[in-house]
């Protein structure tokens, strides 16, 4: 049995955003029978070349611009894409005309044939999901991957069948139109993020979601080292699976003991490799990695072939990834890390002295741990982009403590934190691009700021050649 692909045929679709799930979205309706598709964004057609340009030759109408808006009264089926907020003009209007309001996320989960593992969390959640898809590739099982990840969801449907994996990276947005969950679901994590466009508790209640619509024969992996996580387990009748850093769980899951993973299932417990042979950086990853097994477990994944897929998985773009060494100076992209927390793994994640390259635009989340560490860990700290001047004077604070040891930069871009980071690494350094923000006042995502770190990086050694 194939997923069911037929359920726009006919309907009259808006489309509200046109990023990836967007973009997904008007491709599948307008290939499958939809009558009319109409995409609407607030961006100019010249901004979205690359999306235009991956639904050329479809019958799509668009209302791009500012001033560009739709008549729902005009659809049967309004989608609208992550982010998008509830009062947008048109999600209003179609609330108030009783019009049916989905997502991506929603449709997907409704019409797929096969089994789905969800993975949401605050922080590690496309590590983890490549990790467990990984894991299925190397036991020979049949998979997608899609959702938050960068691959849409429905444009995975054909082909699909009730024996085929989906592994799915769900950020809180995507949750936020759900009304089914994963057969197998896991959270990560829940610490402060977003909160310059959430309330604490609503970003907390939406990643709970994931698991609100489980059933008793469906299985839940839990991170026992969040409060928030582990606390998940109250609002599932699933079965229920631990994982953690420290040395054991209760009942079924994965843990570390003696420098090594171990696993349990159904009483049977079994080492799966030491952590030394995790190939990623960090103790993050680590925590990455014995979720990936927890969830692989409940999948019914064996040790051997868990512990051989962690040794040959290939570490993930933007994530503490080294992109090249000048003159003795490594240069280590971690793009991805948009939070003063997620800042923290990385630089925990280094031995050698660093410097430090922060700053884009700021999620209002405190600074004061990753403030007093940074000044103390770091050769040097660069800071750059629309709020590097907060970011700067949070730091300053920090500066008259006599065992820091971090001298402070201000500039205005990337490029020229590039020229100053290169001025003042040494060999034997680490120049780490991990800045603690979004990248939203430069960059239309933190891939493209990391991009450009990897072309600098790239014409830095040119030069020195």
């Amino acid at each position: 049995m194939t997923g069911k692909r037929d359920f726009l045929v006919g309907k009259r679709v808006t489309v509200i955003g046109l990023g990836i799930e967007g973009v997904d979205v008007a491709r599948f309706a307008a290939t499958h029978g939809a009558a009319s598709v109409t995409v609407i964004d607030a961006k100019l057609p010249e901004a979205l070349t690359d999306r235009l340009e991956q639904l050329r030759e479809l019958p799509i109408r668009y209302e791009l611009g500012p001033s560009g808006n739709a008549d729902p009264a005009d659809s049967d089926v309004v989608f609208a894409s992550q982010g998008v907020p509830m009062s947008h003009p048109t999600v209003v209007a179609v609330q108030e005309r009783g019009i049916r309001l989905s997502s991506m996320t929603r449709e997907f989960m409704e019409h797929c044939p096969g089994p789905t593992i969800g993975i949401t969390g605050s922080s590690g959640k496309t590590t983890t999901a490549s990790l467990v898809a990984h894991m299925l590739a190397t036991a020979g099982r049949p998979y997608r991957v899609g959702g938050n990840i960068g691959t849409g969801l429905l444009g995975i449907l054909d082909g699909l069948n009730e024996h085929t994996w989906t592994v799915m990276e769900m950020s809180h947005t995507q949750l936020a139109m759900t009304d089914r969950s994963p057969h197998i679901a896991s959270i990560l994590n829940v610490t402060p993020n977003h909160l310059d466009q959430f309330r604490w508790d609503d970003y907390v209640a939406l990643k709970q979601k994931i698991v609100r619509f489980q059933s008793p024969d469906d299985h839940v992996v839990l991170n026992l080292d969040d409060a928030i996580a582990a606390a998940s387990a109250e609002l599932t009748p699933a079965r229920l699976s631990h994982f953690t850093v420290s040395d054991d769980v209760p009942g079924d899951g994965a843990f570390v003991r003696d420098g090594a993973i171990f696993v349990r299932g159904e009483s049977i417990e079994e080492m799966v490799l030491p952590t030394s042979e995790i190939p990623l950086r960090g103790q993050h990853n680590v925590a990455n990695a014995v979720a990936a097994t927890a969830i692989a477990r409940a999948a019914g994944i064996g040790g051997e072939t868990i512990a051989a897929a962690i040794r040959s998985f290939a570490p993930i773009p933007h994530r503490l990834e080294t992109v090249g060494e000048v003159d003795g100076v490594r240069y280590v992209n971690d793009s991805i890390a948009t939070t003063p927390e997620r800042t923290l793994a990385g630089i925990r994640s280094f031995s050698e002295p660093l410097v430090l390259l922060l700053g884009g635009r700021d999620k209002d989340l405190p600074k004061d741990e990753l403030a007093r560490e940074a000044m103390k860990r770091c050769h040097a700290i660069v800071f750059f982009g629309q709020d590097g001047q907060r970011l700067h004077d949070a730091f300053a604070a920090e500066a008259d403590d006599p065992e820091n040891n971090a001298v402070m930069f201000q500039v205005t871009t990337l490029a020229e934190a590039m020229k100053v980071a290169r001025a003042q690494a040494e060999p034997g350094e680490v120049v780490l691009l991990s800045p603690a923000c979004t990248s939203f006042d430069a960059y239309r995502n933190f891939e493209e700021r990391g991009d450009q770190f990897r072309r600098f990086v790239q014409q830095i050694g040119a030069e020195a050649r």
